[in-house]
């Protein structure tokens, strides 16, 4: 009863049929879209549920004992999303969010050894899984589409292009730091396209690995090195600086540290770009399955919380963009890959991991589509005479940019050779 009637409360807008293990089905909604039918197969999900429903569905679907009869994952998790508002004021979520906001900041305390090791536990995952729904420079971040035709590989090629300029890089031979370098493509593309030194820290074996093979290949490692480091325990200065998908793995503990070590690391005239995942509301907890399951230690912080750590820090703030359903796209494109994928991917792994991801990745979208997430990127100096005094120069950038990537893009593309090697 409990579940019916957290579900009767919950579900004002679009239709969800729940199937009982005893074959009864209860009904809810208005009758409109999006519709979904659900199966439970086992008695104690209906107060399993109700118990701890963001945790609980997404385990219920990832072991087979909840399926979708009628409709999508899809449709079932946008029924949830859009009225998700309405689960948040049941007293019985109420109980449990409070929980988890009690608990939170412990949670999301990532000292260096616990940082590497919940950076283990997604990004060192095979090579070969990444290839299959990532685009060929696998960027594993939001990236920037400027009409709704655009591709996936020109989206992140535009989202690199987009850093890039923000960051202001018409001077050859800055030396740029590249905080949590991924496979490492965006460090290329500062060596390669906009002539900078870079240097890129990442805390992934797996990634540090292909990151360096990828800097050998195209005959960068005199100007593109990747060092498997904290960015803790590195030393400036550094001209420019750029964290693109990091920050979200810092922690809210740790977020005066970072942008202190963000200051200390920065030439007095340099320049920082930081790329994260945030809110458009009051600070709130992560997702609790995604933080169990697919990020451990992660943090979707509100602007709030950050700009409190930046005015401590001593950074100056020059710019702050908004992308809003950018990153909803994305991981459309992801899952649609995944799925077109998802046989190989379970021979890899097996169909509760690929249930599991899919959970992550629809959730993930309706999440920016339906439920105030949304990614910043701030631009920040130490001085306020560092940048031109407009945004003028950042479309200028873009367009120098662009023109040298036609002449020079040749930094090698993931193939089988690597893939092979980040196994």
């Amino acid at each position: 009863m409990l579940l019916h009637s957290l579900l009767g409360h919950m579900v004002r807008k679009g239709s969800l049929g729940v199937i009982d293990a005893s074959g009864r089905r209860r009904d809810y909604g208005d009758g409109g879209t999006p519709r979904a039918v659900i199966r439970l197969h086992r008695k104690d999900l209906e107060w399993k549920l109700a118990l701890n429903p963001p945790v609980r569905i997404g385990e219920a679907y990832m072991e087979g004992l909840l399926t979708v009869e009628e409709g999508r994952l899809y449709d079932l998790l946008e029924v949830a999303a859009i009225n998700y508002d309405h689960l948040e004021d049941h007293w019985l979520v109420r109980l449990g969010n409070w929980g988890l906001r009690q608990g939170r900041r412990l949670k999301q305390y990532n000292p260096i050894g616990l940082a590497q090791k919940n950076v283990a536990h997604h990004y060192d995952l095979s090579g070969r899984l990444y290839d299959l729904f990532l685009d060929p420079d696998r960027q594993y971040s939001c990236a920037y589409f400027p009409t709704a035709e655009t591709d996936l590989e020109s989206a992140q090629i535009a989202k690199k292009r987009h850093l890039a300029a923000k960051l202001n890089l018409a001077r050859p031979g800055l030396k740029a730091l590249d905080i949590g370098s991924g496979w490492g493509g965006m460090a290329l593309y500062l060596a390669q396209v906009a002539d900078s030194d870079v240097t890129g820290v990442t805390l992934s074996v797996e990634q540090h690995k292909l990151s360096q093979a990828r800097a050998a290949e195209a005959a960068l490692a005199e100007s593109c090195r990747f060092e498997l480091v904290d960015y803790r325990q590195k030393s400036g200065p550094f001209d420019r600086i750029v964290s693109v998908g990091m920050f979200e793995h810092v922690g809210k503990r740790n977020y005066d540290e970072f942008f202190g070590k963000v200051r200390d690391l920065l030439a007095e005239d340099g320049v920082a770009v930081i790329h994260s995942i945030g809110r458009f509301d009051e600070p709130s907890p992560i997702n609790p399955f995604i933080r169990k399951y697919i990020f451990p230690g992660a943090d979707v912080p509100a602007l709030s919380e950050v700009m409190t750590a930046v005015e401590k820090s001593g950074l100056i703030t020059t710019d702050i963009e908004i992308l809003r359903l950018h990153y909803a796209e994305t991981l459309k494109h992801w899952h649609e890959r995944f799925q077109a994928n998802r046989k190989q991917i379970a021979e890899l792994y097996d169909e509760r991991f690929c249930r599991m991801w899919e959970m992550y990745l629809v959730g993930c979208e309706l999440g920016f589509r339906h439920q105030g997430l949304m990614v910043f990127q701030i631009q920040l100096t130490r001085r306020l005479d560092a940048l031109p005094t407009t945004r003028d120069y950042m479309v200028e950038e873009e367009r120098r940019l662009k023109a040298l990537e036609d002449e020079r893009f040749s930094v090698p593309y993931l193939d089988s050779r690597h893939a092979t090697a980040a196994e």
